[in-house]
């Protein structure tokens, strides 16, 4: 029996054996909205209900599917269609169903670009996958941010937690430069830093999942980092504390992204599942395949600005 206002927790799948597809992680959750279906006043009061009854469903990570659907798509829905006006390519790169690692440059001062490539997922693919996005643990620590993304389906960046969601057929997300990317300075912009030993491929190695390169183009100007205050940063524990043309200067309106013009594009997959069982112990395997995505994601980089007619106009 659920406790008033609990969700009942439904496990992930077992993990797949050998040659085995694994199409559905979770079972079974609310069926998933369409795009372009409109939440109506009786389907936002069966949601209250729903929610103080306990009468709904999370996976072991936390995802909530009829909450993201509900409260998290249409809060973003103007930030991606309207501010940002995203333009999405190659989504027909991102598989339908089964287990795929989905690898992006990371950029912004604030992870906005992470946010945007998970709604393009769900808005634009038809099958509106959720991206399950390996996020940092300071995240996790931050009050109301680490729910919502318990909520939306994020899960702590270690690699136990990406085989498991692999393996169960889930779309997983992972942003390989981390803090060296999204805080970058803004003369670095478009300059793909370090994707460290390789371990995102390591896990796909593991669960034979394919590589999807991706490549965003139009965050590394949302917030134009020009400094960084190391001493506020480690006072604060932040990786670091941004200055920008507009932030401190400007107080809380500095904080408000520039409404430049965005490209997310979607590469071929870079298939894993033709390796030997042990491969990901090949220290130079992994490592040349990890290059070869970091090379795929600037290559897209590059041709993608290439083709850019304006920062703000694209």
């Amino acid at each position: 029996m659920t406790s008033r206002g609990a969700a009942r927790v439904v496990p992930l799948r077992p993990d797949r054996r050998d040659g085995e597809d694994a199409r559905s992680s979770v079972v079974p959750l609310p069926v998933r909205r369409a795009a372009d279906r409109h939440t109506t006043l009786s389907g936002l009061v069966d949601f209250v209900r729903r929610r103080l009854s306990g009468d709904y469903e999370v996976d072991e990570f936390g995802l909530d599917p009829e909450f993201t659907e509900t409260v998290l798509v249409p809060l973003l829905r103007p930030l991606y269609e309207r501010w940002f006006r995203v333009s999405t390519h190659g989504i027909d790169h991102v598989p339908a169903e089964g287990g795929a690692l989905l690898v992006s440059n990371h950029s912004g001062v604030l992870p906005l670009d992470a946010m945007m490539t998970a709604f393009a997922v769900y808005d634009e693919h038809p099958g509106h996958r959720f991206l399950r996005m390996l996020a940092a643990d300071l995240v996790f620590d931050t009050p109301v941010l680490g729910s919502l993304a318990r909520r939306s389906g994020q899960t702590l960046a270690c690699h136990p937690d990406a085989e498991r969601l692999l393996r169960a057929g889930e779309l997983v997300g992972v942003w390989p430069e981390g803090y060296k990317g999204v805080g970058k300075p803004f003369s670095a912009r478009y300059k793909l830093q370090r994707f460290g030993r390789g371990g995102f491929v390591s896990a796909a190695l593991r669960t034979s999942a394919p590589i999807i390169p991706c490549a965003v183009v139009g965050a590394e100007e949302i917030y134009p980092k020009i400094g960084d205050i190391r001493p506020l940063a480690r006072l604060l524990r932040l990786p670091y504390f941004p200055v920008t043309p507009f932030f401190p200067l400007l107080g809380p309106l500095g904080t408000v992204p520039l409404p430049t013009k965005w490209h997310i594009e979607f590469g071929e997959p870079i298939r894993t599942d033709g390796y030997a069982a042990d491969a990901d112990d090949d220290q130079m395997l992994v490592l040349g395949l990890t290059d070869q995505v970091r090379e795929s994601i600037q290559n897209m980089l590059y041709r993608r600005l290439a083709r850019r007619r304006g920062v703000f106009t694209g």
